[in-house]
């Protein structure tokens, strides 16, 4: 069975080395779609997946991040990184430029990090990140799967969020926990009616 969440940001960027002129030389933006898609081996204590609330954590705030920001190729010219740092309060520096194929690739890599350090407390069965899919445009997208971050070697290390960013979080220290491998705990549920389901076997 597979699951999906959709959450959505508002992103300029300037995707360099692209086909398009404008899309390569000038600032823009979209109403970015992201559909991220989870598995499993089975249901939980309340046969589902995995709660849709629970993607209001992590998940949420990574996705939130890019929200009326700038995402920044770290290989632009320095002095436009600067420019771009102290002109906008919100921005992402990432290790690669902000296609909408990166993006979902970029995601899948951050998602998949957090849903392996997640304990799970509800009779979860090995929830899964199944895919990204990043809409740009209402007729476009790009979707990544775990096969495909063999195309980057992406570090945790090489996405860095401004100060107003990381200070909007739920939790600040989301990301360092993230790169120290910390686990995000998810809250035990006192169950009423559930029977487990080979008791009557």
């Amino acid at each position: 069975m597979i699951i999906r969440k959709k959450f959505g940001f508002e992103g300029a960027h300037i995707v360099r080395d692209c086909s398009s002129d404008r899309c390569r030389h000038s600032i823009h933006g979209h109403s970015y779609i992201v559909e991220v898609f989870f598995t499993s081996n089975g249901l939980d204590n309340g046969g589902m997946v995995m709660d849709f609330g629970l993607m209001k954590g992590p998940i949420k705030n990574f996705i939130d991040s890019f929200d009326h920001a700038y995402s920044l190729w770290n290989k632009e010219e320095q002095e436009f990184k600067e420019f771009m740092k102290k002109q906008s309060e919100r921005w992402v520096e990432m290790p690669v430029s902000p296609s909408a194929e990166m993006y979902s690739l970029m995601f899948f890599f951050v998602i998949d990090k957090i849903i392996s350090q997640t304990v799970f407390n509800n009779g979860e069965k090995q929830v899964r990140l199944r895919s990204v899919r990043v809409h740009e445009t209402a007729s476009g997208y790009a979707e990544s799967f775990a096969e495909d971050l063999t195309y980057w070697n992406f570090t945790l290390g090489d996405i860095i969020f401004s100060d107003k960013v990381v200070s909007e979080w739920k939790d600040s220290q989301m990301y360092e926990k993230l790169k120290r491998g910390d686990f995000f705990i998810n809250p035990k549920v006192e169950l009423k009616y559930h029977q487990d389901e080979h008791d009557n076997h």
